[in-house]
């Protein structure tokens, strides 16, 4: 009697997609959901990390579709990218072509699981029709002033020959090839997300985001009250700007370092010779890996610049040294150090024999410099600060940053960790940058009624190693749009993350060529109600997302100030303890399963597994135990079609109901209770465990002779309930069953079962007996009956009266409603 899973699953996915039931509908009278699920990229067939989290947006757009919302659950692809061109490279092939066939591929695969999508929103980033409104939108920034170009250093990926934004380095090492990151200084193109810095930093218009997701954002913009401070450079008119915390040691400052990314370096070294030392150190660090430099561990390196700046607090002079163990990225990039104080600072002037001055006393036991082994970090008393002396070094900082202020060598400051986000790469499947360069004109950002700029196809990638866009004359060399003069266009294409931050607006209007879409339909959809993807996206994809979208705030386009009202981070799907990966050889094939198991088999393995916020384990025997689930729930309807047909709509009367049946009833409503909290909290694993409980209650008394109308129709309902709280879960199979007990619509539009409080109370319960620990019997009582009573019922089971039988009865414990145990 097995089901026949792929009749079953192709019927109801062709009846789902001609009643277009998950169609969306602008401005619905009903209340709208907007699910979403992170788009794939099409750089292969979907894999099972995919199948999880769709499974998940599934579920859920299916329980809301019961409980009569106006659903939209759109799909579409991330298919610009490094993925996608590195697919094209290693099948030798084109990305436009390789590209569209695995759109096709995932499409298939997506019906054959039966995913309910609105297919009439579909978008594709690779398509015009859609990157059209990305080189729209970057023309609005650079309008805006958000969006501008600058030479700096930038960390560069050589195996992937493009450069990365620093989201994009994990560890000093590329996010995809894993490959050493290293630093080149070119000109690149910048969003100025720092812009949003402190608006990023408030979470108050998302109403449920986890906290580990939020704190990762928080920690990232890194927000840091402190002091910036001018140091004058000797013997020139230029200054240095430092930021510090720690202004209450600002007379104990002794030497600056700078990193050899400082522009000031940059220029000191047009003067060097080619074989300096400055210069070959310079170059060595640049080429170290940001994470090996900043490490604690690491050596600390430097040379002197032979400059000094002066200390504005003193007058006195400070060496200004060149390190390895300092960054642009953090403040000014510049540090003022103080080696009393800091234990960075301590270790580097003591290697290096630069002077250092005490200026925070131990109120416990003086310092002595000689004497000094690490540096003093803790509060204390000022010293050597001039009038400061004697203040705790803890109310010094505003005392000093605000005398600093008034004589116009420092001020209180907010400084972020955050950079501007670097959108520039040098790869050619990417959305063109809509700009032109000029020798008269400068530059020229390309008409809006020139849009898009078409990314050429006579391209042949993987044959050079630099911007594959560099070789097609005929697309780079372009008239100037404004005095019509030989121009160049922009080589550089937009980072892939672009595409990505405002996709989820495109879906309320997908098919608008007009504007990326329409103001008053993303006020009807937006912000989305449920998105769902992965937490290795919490400083890159939902960060820029919500750049994004507080700009398109700012345009007038939306109203609302957050992307995404509520957020799952799903877990990944691992084999073997370690993430499916083909480089590990620990894939499953979703078709293959499928194909063997059916998709509602799957479905039900993945959201039964674990919980959707953990990893889910791969297991044959987990798909074999969630394949026999339904096979018995198959035959349940199979052997008691006719009763459950005859009597599932029918009510109970006032006459008799058997006790078994009373404990079936009790069963019914107290699951039905149990799944919908828990589709509410997102707890599939365990409503998919209260189903399975049910069905062995059912299947407990399924085989005797049913003749009390009543019984018959407790029976019947308790079966009923099953088809309709696993539809979210096994959809397939529930609408199966459905309509073979007679009922002529499809089971959403039956809405969310009920369960009725007055059969949430047992009259029975049943204790299990123990003697010394161990299982021997069972009894069943009334709900109300006293411990007294329950000891005379279990003493009086012929099973005990054995293993008790000329031994002392010590104790009997009862646990209400449990457990009965006998010590002897």
């Amino acid at each position: 009697m097995e089901y026949p899973f792929e009749k079953i699953e192709k019927k109801w996915q062709k009846i789902w997609l001609e009643k277009k039931i998950f169609k969306a509908i602008d401005y619905s009278e009903k209340p709208k959901y907007y699910i979403l699920s992170m788009f794939p990229y099409p750089s292969g067939a979907l894999h099972m990390g995919h199948v999880s989290n769709y499974s998940i947006a599934d579920a859920l757009s299916r329980h809301k579709l019961m409980q009569g919302f106006n659903i939209m659950q759109p799909m579409g692809y991330d298919s610009f990218g490094m993925p996608a061109e590195n697919f094209a490279i290693e099948h030798h092939s084109h990305p436009r072509l390789t590209t569209d066939e695995n759109i096709d591929i995932m499409r298939k695969q997506f019906n054959s699981f039966g995913f309910g999508f609105d297919w009439d929103r579909e978008v594709s980033t690779c398509h015009p029709e859609y990157y059209k409104w990305g080189q729209w939108l970057f023309k609005r920034m650079y309008e805006k002033g958000l969006a501008y170009k600058k030479s700096s250093f930038v960390n560069w990926c050589e195996s992937c020959q493009t450069v990365l934004a620093n989201e994009q380095v994990e560890e000093g090492k590329c996010w995809r090839c894993e490959d050493l990151v290293n630093q080149k200084e070119l000109e690149q193109w910048f969003f100025k997300i720092t812009n949003y810095a402190e608006e990023l930093l408030d979470f108050s218009d998302v109403i449920e985001w986890p906290d580990k997701v939020k704190t990762m954002q928080v920690n990232w913009i890194g927000k840091s009250p402190g002091t910036e401070i001018y140091f004058k450079i000797e013997h020139s008119e230029k200054t240095i700007e430092v930021f510090t915390t720690r202004p209450d040691t600002i007379f104990g400052c002794t030497f600056m370092a700078l990193p050899p990314e400082h522009p000031l370096v940059t220029e000191w070294l047009k003067s060097e010779p080619e074989d300096s030392k400055l210069r070959r150190f310079c170059q060595k660090v640049i080429n170290e890996d940001k994470i090996s430099r900043t490490a604690e561990d690491s050596t600390k390196e430097g040379i002197f610049s032979n400059r000094f700046a002066l200390n504005p607090v003193n007058g006195e002079k400070v060496q200004i040294w060149i390190t390895n163990y300092v960054l642009m990225d953090y403040g000014t990039g510049a540090v003022m150090a103080v080696p009393a104080h800091d234990q960075r600072d301590f270790e580097f002037a003591r290697k290096y024999d630069i002077p250092i001055k005490i200026v925070i006393q131990n109120p416990e036991k003086s310092l002595v410099l000689d004497k000094m082994q690490e540096a003093y970090i803790e509060p204390g008393i000022l010293v050597n600060s001039k009038h400061f002396d004697d203040m705790d070094s803890i109310q010094s900082k505003a005392a000093i940053t605000k005398w600093m202020g008034e004589n116009k060598m420092g001020k209180a400051v907010i400084t972020y960790r955050l950079r501007d986000w670097g959108v520039s790469r040098q790869r050619y499947w990417g959305n063109p940058i809509p700009i032109i360069y000029c020798e008269k004109c400068g530059v020229v950002p390309v008409p809006d009624e020139d849009l898009p700029v078409l990314l050429p196809e006579n391209v042949q990638v993987g044959k050079t190693t630099q911007n594959p866009l560099l070789s097609v004359e005929e697309w780079v060399n372009v008239a100037c749009p404004v005095c019509g003069e030989p121009a160049r266009r922009e080589t550089d294409t937009m980072d892939t993350f672009v595409d990505s931050s405002w996709y989820y607006a495109r879906y309320t209007d997908a098919n608008n060529d007009q504007a990326p879409f329409a103001p008053e339909l993303a006020e009807y959809w937006l912000p989305v109600d449920q998105y769902i993807g992965g937490i290795e996206h919490a400083c890159m994809h939902l960060l820029y997302a919500r750049f994004f979208h507080k700009f398109m705030r700012d345009l007038g386009f939306v109203k609302s100030n957050e992307p995404f009202a509520r957020l799952l981070t799903q877990g990944m799907v691992t084999k073997d303890g370690a993430k499916m990966s083909k480089s590990k050889g620990n894939t499953v094939d979703p078709a293959y399963i499928i194909d063997r198991y059916g998709a509602d088999t799957v479905r039900v393995f993945m959201l039964f597994a674990s919980p959707p916020e953990k990893d889910v384990e791969w297991c044959d025997e987990g798909v074999k135990g969630a394949f026999r689930f339904l096979n018995r729930v198959w035959r349940l309807f199979e052997e008691k079609r006719d009763i459950i047909s005859e009597y599932c709509s029918e009510t109970a009367g006032s006459d008799f109901v058997s006790n078994d049946f009373k404990d079936l009833r009790y069963s019914t409503h107290h699951t039905i209770k149990k799944v919908i909290n828990d589709l509410e909290r997102f707890q599939y694993n365990t409503a998919i465990a209260a189903i399975m409980e049910h069905l062995n209650n059912v299947y407990a008394i399924k085989n005797r002779e049913i003749t009390n109308k009543n019984n018959k129709v407790v029976f019947a309902q308790s079966c009923v309930i099953i088809p309709h709280l696993l539809y979210p879960f096994a959809p397939h199979l529930s609408e199966e069953l459905w309509s073979k007990i007679g009922f002529d619509k499809l089971l959403h539009e039956y809405g969310i079962p009920e369960y009725e409080q007055k059969y949430l109370y047992q009259e029975e319960v049943t204790y299990v007996v123990q003697i010394m620990g161990k299982i021997r019997g069972k009894l069943t009582v009334d709900i109300n009956a006293s411990e007294d009573e329950i000891k005379s019922e279990v003493l009086s089971l012929e099973n005990v009266q054995k293993y008790i039988a000329g031994k002392e009865i010590r104790k009997i414990i009862i646990i209400p409603k449990k457990l009965v145990s006998i010590v002897v």
